[in-house]
């Protein structure tokens, strides 16, 4: 059986049934292209134990049609191991987190003026420095830097909820909530201490906004919910599958490396999916993460959205982001969504 991998996309999606094939290319659209290199001698048996051969390198470029989304695939850039944290640098990120104001937030952290939210797992403190002017830290009572149970997210996300309708009361014209979770400092992170972000505000952010942007003009334009047909393309290429309640991509157009978009109809829906994918990249060797979950307004029926990417090896002192995702708009990848969906599928399976 061929393996598959993003540059057989092309030929993937023309064995469709035609109606697929034609879904998919109104999602997608690509281009593969060969890249040329010329080694110095000095250089040849390096590179050969190293990458193999990569005088010619195919490229590949996935671009949404709706959303303009593009990202850079290279075959060879995906054949780098990832790295694992050694048993003695856990154990000192583990040092680093039993110490510093989140260990103990009651007398660490400020409070918001309507107090704070507590769950079994995760308690709330006004963030210091606001991002914006509804904005708290969620902090893991537990010292673990790991947090990976279906129960631990769980609470996670009714901490998130709880407290937006009691920020919601103390300002009514407030109604988008944004929960973030930076997992250490490669995802911007300032404290090592396990904690997430949630923020409320009168006006969407900027890429939430796009979406449901999107999702107004496909269902015009087509008849049909963008996010629906956007998973049936997944599923159809062979990077989507649903655990539990929640519908999971192994996402084509990536903002950086093994990025997983989870869709669900309620918000605790979620949970387990979102644990799963943790799961999954403790075991691929992921370091750190950012993940958000888009939620709908205040009282309003709709989609619960979470995205989660890889932000690569704590020891690394280059930059998982340059000018290509900066100002070009088009992340380059070294991952490949195949390879994750079969890291996914491996913890997903009922």
């Amino acid at each position: 059986m061929v393996r598959l991998d993003i540059t057989r996309l092309p030929g993937i999606v023309q064995e469709l049934a035609p109606e697929m094939e034609e879904l998919v290319l109104r999602i997608y659209s690509w281009y593969v292209e060969p890249g040329y290199l010329v080694l110095p001698d000095a250089m040849q048996d390096w590179v050969r134990e190293k990458y193999g051969d990569i005088e010619m390198q195919q490229i590949v470029r996935v671009t949404n049609n709706q959303t303009d989304e593009s990202t850079l695939f290279n075959s060879i850039r995906a054949r780098r191991p990832v790295l694992t944290p050694k048993t003695e640098e856990t154990r000192d990120l583990q040092d680093l987190a039993d110490g510093g104001p989140f260990s103990n937030p009651l007398e660490g952290t400020p409070a918001d003026t309507f107090g704070r939210i507590e769950g079994d797992h995760w308690i709330t403190a006004s963030n210091i420095a606001k991002y914006d002017y509804l904005h708290a830290i969620i902090i893991a009572k537990e010292s673990d830097l790991y947090i990976t149970t279906e129960a631990q997210v769980t609470d996670m996300i009714n901490v998130a909820i709880r407290w937006c309708q009691e920020a919601h009361r103390t300002n009514p014209k407030a109604i988008h909530p944004f929960l973030i979770w930076n997992f250490l400092w490669r995802a911007g992170a300032s404290i090592v201490h396990n904690h997430a972000q949630i923020l409320l505000t009168h006006r969407p952010y900027t890429t939430p906004a796009r979406i449901e942007k999107t999702r107004e003009q496909y269902r015009c334009r087509y008849g049909s919910e963008y996010y629906d047909d956007l998973f049936a393309a997944h599923t159809a290429i062979g990077l989507g599958l649903v655990y539990k309640n929640a519908r999971v991509m192994a996402h084509l157009t990536p903002r950086k490396e093994h990025e997983v978009m989870i869709i669900a109809k309620l918000p605790h829906d979620l949970a387990p999916a979102l644990a799963k994918v943790l799961e999954s990249y403790r075991n691929m060797g992921v370091q750190s993460y950012n993940a958000a979950v888009y939620m709908p307004p205040l009282e309003e029926q709709g989609y619960h959205v979470a995205w989660v990417v890889d932000r690569g090896d704590l020891q690394s002192r280059t930059s998982d982001i340059g000018g290509m995702e900066l100002y070009a708009g088009t992340p380059v990848v070294a991952s490949d969504p195949f390879r994750l969906m079969e890291h996914l599928a491996a913890v997903m399976q009922p």
